[in-house]
């Protein structure tokens, strides 16, 4: 499985910081026609981002057109166990997407409801966080 990172960053390492508030970009249906929305907040690695969708793909059996909206830009360094304080902050050891909730994560278009909410179930399973389906024509009527 493909690791999915940055192809390069201006800066090495970042700091944590903070996760707060909803979604306020990237929270509706740009795409497709039917998608998957965070309902919590985490910060999602890129082997759940990939495991989802290659879910989805294999789900979906290559039909229709998938649109993956996050991205992990953001590198996560760990110190190797049993390291003395000190001596600087680790190496990179992953990359995360920092999802708020409403964030839309997966779009799908050209395959019916039904494939559609079977393929996010299965990806939905292999993601840390709560999602719940959304529809096109379900949003419209709000």
């Amino acid at each position: 499985m493909a690791n999915i990172q940055p192809a390069r960053t201006k800066f090495r390492k970042v700091q944590k910081g903070r996760n707060r508030g909803k979604a306020t970009v990237c929270n509706a249906l740009a795409f497709g026609d039917f998608g998957i929305q965070a309902l919590e907040r985490c910060r999602m690695p890129a082997n759940q981002i990939e495991a989802a969708r290659v879910a989805i793909s294999r789900s979906l059996k290559r039909k229709g057109k998938m649109w993956m909206r996050i991205f992990p830009h953001i590198p996560v360094t760990k110190k190797p166990a049993e390291v003395r304080m000190g001596s600087g902050k680790g190496g990179v050891e992953f990359y995360v997407a920092t999802i708020k909730p409403g964030t839309m994560l997966f779009e799908v278009a050209g395959v019916p409801a039904s494939a559609a909410r079977e393929a996010m179930r299965l990806a939905d399973s292999k993601l840390q966080v709560r999602c719940r389906f959304v529809s096109r024509e379900e949003l419209e009527k709000y």
